[in-house]
């Protein structure tokens, strides 16, 4: 963690993403939005291109990146908004994309991801949800290294969720290989995972000039429920001492990711967590809101990265 003092901004839930940018100036700067074509990924990218940004949608379905990057432009007269293929699952086409990326990087999102699937694993017999979420954007983002080195400043955006509160990394058994296959806890490890990327990335890498925050973005509903019913969600959200969800609109879903990628507020703030364009605390018991203790554990994430450093390599 690169300072102290908690970051206290003038935004809050009900905030949208154009609201945060406004007044920002991107021009120059390139932008990649991992799932950028739906939900909050659409949302992120239109509120950078607004602010002038170069973006591009890195996208595993092109013709639907296509359709998205049309609208952002009609919508903020940015031009400059181009489609990328990328499948989180797939190390090929991580390797791909980070292969024909050439020059800086200034902002990466890594938004896409998979909640609450069946049990699905990849050609390695990776757990699908720890698979894409973590490891696909660990892949994609240490092999974007140089290029975010090379901006001079880089943000990178780890796009977790209040679900991290469900399950540290479970390190003996992270593929359940051994245990029951349950959707929401795999979720959960990896959204744990997601912010103790923002830990150790922040640690290894801010002398690059990178810097690495992770965020909650809140309840909206996107593509991403597909495999979960509202009353599921629901019954997970009273489970946990939740209460009833309070929805955000897709605009106000992207405003924490767009204050992480461009907020001068955070200038010089790396490996901590947000929500409601807030930074959070630790969290309460009996409450959905802050980080879990073992989510910015710096021994866990140094471990985590090692681990994953390892499973890459063993592909």
């Amino acid at each position: 963690m690169t300072t102290s003092t908690p970051v206290s901004t003038p935004f809050t839930r009900e905030s949208t993403a154009l609201e945060v940018v406004r007044g920002i100036d991107l021009a120059g700067r390139r932008a990649v939005v991992t799932g950028g074509a739906s939900g909050i990924g659409v949302e992120t990218a239109r509120a950078l291109a607004a602010a002038g940004a170069d973006v591009t949608l890195a996208v595993r379905n092109p013709e639907a990146g296509q359709r998205a990057a049309a609208e952002i432009t009609g919508s903020t007269g940015n031009d400059r908004v181009l489609v990328a293929p990328l499948d989180l699952a797939d190390l090929a086409s991580v390797a791909t994309f980070v292969s024909t990326w050439d020059g800086p990087l200034h902002i990466l999102v890594n938004n896409a991801g998979i909640m609450a699937s069946p049990e699905m694993r990849t050609p390695q017999g990776w757990e699908m949800q720890f698979a894409t979420n973590h490891l696909g954007h660990f892949a994609l983002t240490t092999g974007l290294h140089r290029s975010l080195a090379a901006a001079g400043g880089a943000r990178v955006v780890s796009v977790s969720s209040a679900a991290h509160l469900r399950s540290p990394v479970v390190f003996e058994d992270i593929h359940f290989e051994r245990r029951p296959y349950d959707p929401w806890l795999a979720y959960g490890q990896s959204k744990t995972a997601n912010v103790l990327f923002a830990v150790d990335a922040t640690r290894r890498w801010a002398d690059d000039g990178i810097l690495v925050n992770a965020l909650m973005p809140g309840a909206i509903r996107t593509n991403l429920q597909r495999y979960v019913s509202d009353e599921e969600l629901a019954r997970m959200r009273a489970q946990s001492g939740g209460g009833a969800a309070h929805w955000k609109t897709p605009e106000q879903g992207a405003a924490t990711s767009v204050l992480v990628a461009t907020s001068p507020l955070l200038n010089g703030v790396g490996g901590r967590y947000f929500e409601d364009c807030q930074e959070a605390g630790p969290n309460q018991p009996g409450t959905r809101t802050g980080y879990a203790p073992y989510a910015r554990d710096p021994e866990a994430a140094e471990r985590l990265w090692q681990v994953t450093e390892e499973t890459l390599r063993a592909a």
